[in-house]
């Protein structure tokens, strides 16, 4: 008995290993890991650190040019350029998290019934996930936000929100595939509860894919937390988010003669966006069994 569990303790071990080794190969996922690392560190640490103040106004003429004093700038407030984009960056950050976290809780444990339980349960959960999928995404999160209120909590709880049915349908589809494997017939039939085979057979044998979704995820969410900014029904000045700041660089003047303005917070957007999109394609390459690296 003791040579099983240490020969099975061995397999884990040894597949994890072989995971990280293609993923530590993988080098945009690399690249995505450093870079993103470095981005979280800045939205961290620079703000105390160098004392960054992004709400006081009337520091100087407004679009100021970058400066020894401000290395980015004034925007049309007087504020300081450099504090709103880590402020920004880290709102950015907050809500891809969250958002993705919401989304996660929701649509796990439904995809889950829903595909062990089937019968009545599928068709209630599957039946919500054709529905909520069948609008469009943007339009809808526009409107509850419109109805909720704009601010920082409604939009990473509304972008959640919509995000489950992805984790559901993905969830519910490798349940359905797992379920009928010999190991979980033998647990069925040895008497296992149903919780003990979810928990010990079900969940972690369906679980890889929902990683490599919620990288995807969190990347669509800050595009989306973004765009909501910028249209003015996400993140609402004084806070600072990326998308409102870019909001600020509407008119062609500024397009045109101030791309000190408008240039770091879309390099930034982009950057955050890339890294985690690369870390993503990096994970579903290293749990592909298929997948090898020279």
């Amino acid at each position: 008995m003791k040579s099983i569990k240490k020969t099975a303790s061995t397999k884990t071990k040894s597949y994890y290993g072989d995971v990280l080794d293609k993923l530590f190969r993988h080098k945009l996922a690399i690249g995505g890991i450093i870079t993103l690392a470095l981005i979280l560190l800045a939205v961290l640490l620079l703000p105390p650190l160098l004392k960054l103040d992004p709400y006081t106004t009337s520091r100087g003429i407004a679009y100021t040019k970058p400066s020894a004093e401000f290395p980015l700038g004034l925007d049309s407030l007087g504020r300081d350029n450099l504090a709103r984009l880590l402020y920004g960056g880290r709102t950015s950050l907050i809500v891809g998290l969250l958002s993705s976290c919401v989304s996660l809780v929701i649509g796990v444990p439904l995809g889950l019934c829903a595909g062990y339980f089937r019968n009545g349960v599928e068709a209630i959960v599957m039946r919500l996930v054709d529905i909520f999928m069948s609008f469009p995404s943007m339009i809808l999160i526009m409107v509850l936000v419109s109805v909720i209120g704009p601010s920082l909590g409604s939009v990473v709880l509304v972008i959640g929100i919509m995000g489950w049915p992805q984790y559901a349908r993905i969830v519910y589809g490798n349940v359905l595939s797992v379920s009928s494997k010999d190991y979980v017939e033998g647990a069925v039939a040895v008497g296992q509860s149903r919780f003990r085979i979810i928990r010990d057979y079900i969940l972690p044998n369906s679980f890889s894919p929902v990683l490599v979704t919620t990288t995807y995820n969190t990347a669509s969410s800050i595009l989306q937390e973004a765009s909501l900014s910028y249209l003015g029904m996400g993140v609402l000045p004084p806070e600072a988010s990326l998308g409102n700041i870019l909001n600020n660089a509407q008119s062609l003047t500024t397009l045109a003669t101030r791309a000190w303005f408008w240039l770091p917070p879309g390099i930034l957007l982009a950057l955050i966006v890339l890294s985690i999109n690369f870390i993503g394609d990096g994970v579903r390459d290293a749990l592909d069994p298929k997948m090898k690296y020279r």
